[in-house]
């Protein structure tokens, strides 16, 4: 795209936003801050987009910016945070699947030229196409629509194989003048096929991972189209949240002691004869007993989970946890890595509660302070805090990194019933000496011990 040199420059400053916008992102106190800072960079690069000489179809680029700026607007008002992720998720498809659209039609009117611009277009494509349907299925996973994963028969032979055909396709595509709607048909319908497939057995336990690495693959698809287009802002901004995704990807796998090729090709599933008997048995206890442990404590750490999320419990917890302080207590928050839906799902939600940032830890923080806690207060969380991610190497948690909950002084397990996690394993800290299961809704149950708490001097 032969852009005038004030557009370039446009595109360059917004890319720089973009950066810093990114830069500011990585910590929960600017995040916001970073949040308008990019989208003032996004801003500029639209804007300085129209004003190249000779734009064709301004109209329809002015209905889409319009449809698509309204949609997310709209959209965003109306999202509650639960939902957080598969808005997450969907966006990423979106973003994808936009870079795969560029793509399809550069490729189908044959204005990309050059064997290293028709590889980086093709490259684009395929990674665009599979971040979008798997971004799709991620959604529809997080959003209920899909219930259960979907294993085909010899799916990883299947996966291999998709992939090949994909690849070879895209080749064709580079090597085979002049264009072939056919054959670039072929390829995207490939591709789309692929990402579906690889994505449907994938459950919700790794599903953090998951989303992670397809905004990695959607930021790497934005770059490869930017070279394309010529256009610096989408380069830059696409290798930026594409190295941001993958870094991000390497985190979460590695908080979950999963390689990434474990979590695409070998599904969590819990074993039916474990290595280890869990001894003991479940004792519940009541609203009045939990205030009572946590009010005359000293120390009081609360590990949130995907539970409080589903419950809409943070305002409740927060005003819980206020109490406690005002009595005297120490209190502070536990963060697991893959702890809810998404990375980060969490922190944003305590964030809206108002929790202050000094007040909440993630795990390497926060670890080695659970053995001098009087009461660590577990709130619809599973996995991450299973002792039998320490022992067990029969169980598919085995390695993985937990909160150390149970070497609190007393354990108060907040959940609504006694299923298992996301892994499908029993939780082995549930039946220890030292625990205590509250039995119940979270909002509801924190609402009884702010009741008891308040009459406690």
């Amino acid at each position: 795209m032969n852009a005038p040199i004030y557009v370039q420059g446009a595109w360059f400053v917004g890319a720089l936003l973009f950066i810093f916008g990114l830069k500011g992102m990585s910590s929960p106190a600017s995040a916001r801050k970073g949040i308008v800072i990019a989208g003032y960079g996004m801003l500029l690069a639209i804007v300085a987009t129209f004003l190249i000489p000779g734009l064709n179809n301004l109209g329809l680029m002015t209905l889409a910016l319009a449809i698509g700026g309204g949609g997310a607007w709209f959209s965003a008002q109306k999202v509650k945070m639960t939902d957080m992720p598969q808005m997450v998720a969907i966006y990423n498809g979106m973003g994808g699947g936009a870079a795969a659209a560029i793509a399809a039609v550069e490729l189908a009117k044959g204005d990309v030229h050059g064997t290293v611009t028709t590889t980086l277009a093709v490259l684009g494509a395929l990674i665009g196409a599979v971040s979008f349907t798997g971004s799709c299925v991620a959604w529809a996973k997080l959003q209920g629509v899909l219930k259960k994963a979907v294993r085909l028969p010899a799916q990883n032979a299947v996966n291999v194989v998709l992939a090949l055909v994909a690849v070879a396709l895209g080749i064709a595509v580079i090597v085979v003048p002049p264009v072939q709607p056919e054959l670039i048909a072929l390829f995207f319908v490939v591709a789309l096929a692929l990402g579906l497939i690889v994505t449907l057995p994938i459950g919700g336990a790794d599903m953090p991972v998951v989303i992670s690495l397809f905004n990695a693959f959607t930021g790497l698809a934005v770059g490869f189209e930017g070279y394309v287009l010529g256009n610096p802002a989408l380069i830059i901004a696409g290798i930026v949240v594409g190295a941001a995704g993958t870094l991000l990807t390497q985190l979460m796998a590695k908080a979950m002691n999963r390689p990434l090729t474990n979590i695409l090709f070998t599904p969590m599933v819990a074993s039916s004869s474990s290595s280890e008997a869990i001894t003991g048995t479940m004792r519940e206890v009541g609203a009045i007993d939990a205030a009572a442990l946590m009010r005359y404590a000293s120390k009081v750490l609360i590990v949130p989970g995907y539970g409080m999320a589903v419950a809409h419990a943070q305002h409740k917890v927060w005003e819980m946890a206020e109490l406690l302080e005002e009595a005297g207590v120490e209190v502070k928050f536990a963060i697991h890595p893959v702890a809810g839906r998404m990375p980060g799902h969490m922190n944003v939600l305590l964030a809206e509660a108002g929790v202050p940032y000094d007040k909440i830890f993630d795990l390497e923080e926060i670890n080695g302070e659970f053995g001098q806690a009087d009461v660590a207060l577990v709130i619809g969380a599973n996995d991450v805090v299973n002792p039998t991610a320490r022992t067990d190497k029969s169980s598919p948690i085995y390695g993985m990194p937990i909160l150390d909950a149970d070497k609190a002084q007393n354990v108060i397990v907040i959940k609504r019933g006694k299923g298992t996690g996301y892994s499908g394993v029993e939780n082995a800290l549930f039946y220890t000496d030292n625990c205590r299961m509250l039995y119940g809704n979270a909002q509801p149950m924190a609402g009884e011990i702010i009741q008891h708490l308040k009459t406690m001097s």
